[in-house]
């Protein structure tokens, strides 16, 4: 399923053009990256939480050059865990 998919089921489910649609899809998925930029999660109850995970630097090897060790850097990643609801319907 793509993101205009995504829209016209939506827009069909709601009785609200494609167009208003992807307006309020644009506007969640921009509140959810503001709340991740934050470091905050997002918490939608019955389908799951948005949250940052942090990765620990590590040393890892060149794959072109096997014997060459390389620094990899501490990141902050995007993860999501699905809720309950989620989860046995997807059963």
């Amino acid at each position: 399923m793509t993101k205009q998919d995504l829209v016209a089921g939506a827009a069909q489910a709601a009785g609200v053009t494609k167009k208003d649609a992807s307006a309020v899809l644009e506007a969640v998925l921009e509140q959810v990256t503001k709340a991740l930029k934050k470091g905050d999660s997002v918490t939608i109850t019955g389908f799951g939480t948005f949250r940052v995970s942090h990765r620990a630097a590590r040393t890892g090897v060149n794959p072109r050059n096997p014997s060459e060790k390389i620094k990899i850097p501490a990141m902050k990643l995007p993860a999501f865990k699905a809720g309950k609801s989620l989860k046995d319907a997807v059963k």
